[in-house]
């Protein structure tokens, strides 16, 4: 599942052809808004579009696998198809820790512009289980610094967090997915919300604070400014660049200010003619690397106490998609 599935567009509506839409209208209620619902699901859960298109597509599979009768006696479609696009999800985060350890160099989740899913996750009603308060302050953006920390989840872990903290879903709900018991899952939640505070990694914060630095940082990398680099970076700042086998990048962490600053001069140097472009994601600022009209490189980064603790480099040329023109 590392390709995208031919004839789907980045939200997953069917582009084939010959003009075939995907699911009929009367079949399930507003079909581009589930099948967007769904690939946010899925992008949340397995760290990239190409995997949750391929998911949304075998959950779309199993629906019209189904007789008319046995469709029309779902009384809710939403919940059955996010029943079985979670447990398609569960499925593969059960070999993907398999399938990173053979992946060339860092495996870093894609990232996506800021606004790529608004409108989607519908987390206002306040889930069943009354415990509301009891939850990471995530919104419909998605950090890298998050997707990052659940990949260390367990696959339960995971489906339990995304269901109950992202999407609402309460607890008995996600029992059925996962096949623990509500009470069991109510502890995987705990213990992924754990991890993300534990990691710093709660993407509710505000962001002025690191779009300040981020600005300053573009504007240094830009002007070749190793001195005001190095000043932004924290002592401990780690980089991690994800080629995927396919381009030239660093296949271990860049540690230490001095490494990492020289490294990412180093790739703006080599790239005479590239611009350095602002963008937005679910992290806050990050900048693109663009030469010839299209995204060699996006970095984002992670900033606590005025300074960058974190930088992730993607280059894979599969996880930069959205960010064409």
């Amino acid at each position: 599942m590392s390709e995208r599935a031919p004839g789907v567009d980045p939200v997953g509506v069917h582009a084939d052809p010959g003009g075939d839409p995907g699911p009929a209208p009367d079949d399930l209620p507003d079909v581009l808004a589930e099948r967007r619902r769904l690939l946010a699901i899925g992008y949340r859960m397995l760290g990239t579009l190409a995997e949750a298109e391929d998911a949304v597509q075998e959950t779309y599979v199993r629906w019209y696998r189904m007789t008319d009768a046995e469709r029309a006696a779902v009384r809710n479609p939403q919940g059955w198809l996010t029943r079985v696009m979670s447990r398609v999800c569960l499925d593969v985060l059960g070999s993907a820790r398999a399938r990173r350890e053979r992946y060339v160099g860092e495996w870093l989740p894609e990232p996506v512009p800021a606004d790529l899913f608004s409108g989607v996750a519908g987390r206002s009603p306040a889930p069943a289980d009354g415990d509301p308060a009891d939850r990471v302050s995530l919104d419909e953006e998605v950090s890298t610094a998050l997707l990052v920390v659940m990949e260390a989840m367990t696959p339960a872990e995971r489906v339990a967090f995304v269901l109950h903290d992202v999407f609402a879903l309460p607890f008995d709900e996600i029992a059925a997915v996962v096949g623990r018991s509500p009470a069991a899952v109510r502890q995987l939640a705990t213990s992924a919300r754990r991890r993300v505070r534990a990691h710093d990694a709660d993407p509710g914060r505000g962001t002025r604070e690191h779009d300040e630095v981020l600005a300053a940082f573009v504007a240094a990398a830009a002007g070749g400014d190793l001195a005001a680099l190095t000043g932004l970076l924290d002592p401990s700042v780690t980089l991690r660049a994800d080629g995927g086998g396919v381009v030239s990048a660093a296949r271990r962490p860049v540690l230490g200010v001095d490494h990492v600053a020289r490294f990412l001069l180093g790739i703006v140097r080599k790239r005479p003619s590239a611009v350095l472009a602002a963008r937005r994601t679910g992290d806050g600022l990050a900048f693109a690397l663009e030469d010839g009209g299209q995204v060699q490189a996006l970095v984002n980064a992670r900033v606590r106490g005025g300074l960058i603790t974190d930088l992730w480099l993607q280059v894979n040329p599969g996880k930069l998609t959205t960010w064409s023109a």
